[in-house]
């Protein structure tokens, strides 16, 4: 029989079905999630707020992605204008040490009686970009010297086995002339406008290099008494054969004209190598222009000339007004 009053039957442990690892508050809280009911307007549903969540999200991340974009591009700006600044700051150092600088070229000994005219370093003042080119300018140069040097050995023997005095005269002039002036007049030039984009010494390459080119194609053709061994006088050598020493000194001219002829070529290709490069920066004759006027008044000679042409000028015309 079971005791009312305990609730449970008699002859029952009370303890059997007790489990202590049972949750105490999982029957209140059941029961008090069925107590609760939704309230229709007062609280969203999770659906509208993930929708609502979802359509500010991609207006959030756009406005960051913008904003991060702008702070990129002002670092990359103020970096740009930090890199060019240090590039002209470096420019001006270079310039401004080779001033400095001893002059070193022509390579002379420490003793000699001439000393070096020009502080030269390709390494140093040259852009690294433009560097080949300049070293190819240079042996060009080198090339155009050795040439003059030859010549003149040919020349001397066409002048010992032929009588050709004339033409070992003019070679000689040639070495002594030609030699310095084109360094001075289109290598030194090109070195100095790749060293400071001036578009000014730009064009004076270019008139006296094609000048060179001229002049080297002339020389390779080798006309009679013009004082190079070219391939019209290497002909006339061989042919001649009235001594055992024509055929000898014919194969020289006609080596020497050889290299006239490539160093002819070395000079068109360069030539237009530069120019091509030249075009390529933009630069143009009107800038060459622009920057030959203010070279010139810049220069403190000129500007002083200038003033003295005026003031005189304008004094002769105040006189005249009084008289």
């Amino acid at each position: 029989m079971q005791d009312p009053s305990r609730g449970y039957s008699f002859g029952m442990d009370p303890l059997a079905d007790y489990n202590p690892f049972a949750n105490p508050f999982s029957n209140n809280q059941t029961t008090a999630s069925l107590d609760q009911k939704p309230q229709g307007s007062s609280v969203p549903s999770t659906s509208a707020v993930s929708a609502k969540q979802e359509k500010q999200q991609p207006q959030k991340q756009t406005s960051e992605s913008i904003a991060d974009f702008e702070k990129r591009q002002e670092e990359l700006e103020r970096k740009a204008q930090e890199l060019q600044r240090r590039e002209e700051e470096f420019q001006n150092s270079v310039l401004f040490n080779a001033a400095k600088k001893d002059k070193n070229w022509p390579p002379l000994p420490s003793k000699f009686c001439v000393e070096p005219c020009f502080y030269q370093d390709i390494n140093v003042e040259i852009k690294v970009e433009f560097q080949p080119i300049v070293s190819m300018i240079y042996y060009i140069w080198i090339a155009h010297t050795c040439l003059y040097v030859l010549n003149v050995g040919g020349c001397l023997g066409l002048f010992i086995q032929m009588g050709e005095g004339t033409m070992f005269g003019l070679s000689i002039l040639y070495c002594f002339l030609f030699t310095p002036a084109s360094y001075l007049f289109w290598f030194r030039p090109a070195y100095k406008a790749f060293r400071s984009d001036n578009s000014f010494n730009f064009m004076v390459f270019f008139v006296f290099f094609f000048a060179q080119l001229v002049a080297t194609v002339i020389q390779a053709v080798g006309l009679p008494n013009l004082g190079t061994c070219g391939f019209i006088v290497a002909l006339a050598a061989i042919g001649n054969q009235e001594s055992p020493g024509d055929l000898a000194i014919g194969i020289i001219a006609l080596v020497i004209a050889c290299g006239f002829g490539l160093v002819a070529l070395g000079d068109f290709f360069l030539l237009v190598r530069v120019s091509r490069l030249y075009r390529s920066t933009g630069a143009s004759f009107s800038k060459a222009r622009s920057e030959f006027t203010s070279g010139v008044m810049r220069n403190q000679h000129v500007r002083q000339a200038t003033s003295d042409a005026i003031s005189s000028a304008v004094r002769v015309q105040m006189d005249n007004i009084v008289n």
